[in-house]
């Protein structure tokens, strides 16, 4: 699968309110009530990259508790993905390049 498909895609519910929010420099879009994992995934193949084996992580417990799931902030804020809801504005950085 290219990087670049998203892993998800929306079967249902896709009335709510957009958010744009900003992915590694790039705009894109979630719907109102995403969680950021939620809103990478829609947009990107794989949430990161893990620091050690550089394999694709795409969140792992899906409840906060496994820290698999981190992204950062454009200000360098660690978020859990998985827990933290999406906002419009938000600048988000997998380590991915942009």
């Amino acid at each position: 699968m290219s990087s670049s498909q998203p892993l998800l895609h929306r079967v249902a519910e896709k009335d709510r309110a957009p958010v744009p929010f900003v992915l590694d420099g790039e705009p894109a879009t979630a719907l109102e009530g995403d969680t950021v994992l939620t809103a990478i995934l829609t947009n990107r193949a794989q949430l990161r990259r893990n620091e050690f084996s550089h394999e694709p992580r795409a969140g792992f417990c899906m409840m906060g508790a496994c820290q698999d799931c981190w992204v950062l902030t454009a200000s360098g804020e660690r978020l859990r993905s998985c827990a933290t809801l999406v906002k419009a504005g938000m600048q988000l950085t997998t380590g991915e390049p942009a």
